[in-house]
């Protein structure tokens, strides 16, 4: 029988993140800090699970990478 963890890439997210957020990234794709470099802080934010603290700790996290969350994108307006 093989080991669930051993079969994930390990993920370089912040150790003290709760397990909700963990969940809620791993649901949407993510197991590297790197690949939050695509997606906005608004992008995460709407994601189930990720609440303020989350943001907060990932936005650390990548600051300590040199890395930051993409720039968000403007609304486009609509008639």
């Amino acid at each position: 029988m093989k080991n669930k963890q051993s079969d994930q890439p390990k993920s370089d997210f912040p150790a003290k993140l709760a397990n909700p957020a963990l969940r809620a990234l791993s649901s949407a794709g993510y197991t590297q800090l790197e690949e939050l470099t695509k997606i906005s802080e608004a992008e995460i934010k709407l994601l189930h699970g990720i609440g303020p603290n989350a943001v907060d700790q990932l936005r650390r996290a990548l600051h300590d990478k040199g890395l930051s969350f993409a720039a968000d994108k403007p609304h486009k307006r609509t008639r």
